[in-house]
């Protein structure tokens, strides 16, 4: 498999311990964390243009994955305080 770019490992260095601790604690982080593989690999397609898409749909898929992540950014953060 491919190295697909924006993995949430390397979008929070250092945190994958945390981050699979709370999806198993947490369903409703596992969902987001599911959900954001799921943009971040089809959005990764995109990009490579093996599945062209416009690009108003490849915009608003990277708009979905920022928003995924900054949801999975205040959840850690919560977590942690």
């Amino acid at each position: 498999m491919s190295h697909v770019p924006h993995d949430l490992t390397a979008e929070f260095p250092g945190e994958a311990g945390r981050i699979q601790a709370l999806k198993q604690a947490d369903g409703r982080f596992a969902d987001l964390v599911e959900r954001y593989h799921v943009v971040n690999r089809a959005l990764h397609r995109m990009e490579e243009r093996i599945e062209p898409v416009s690009e108003e749909t490849e915009r608003a898929s990277r708009l979905e994955r920022l928003h995924l992540k900054d949801e999975i950014a205040r959840a850690l953060a919560a977590e942690a305080a």
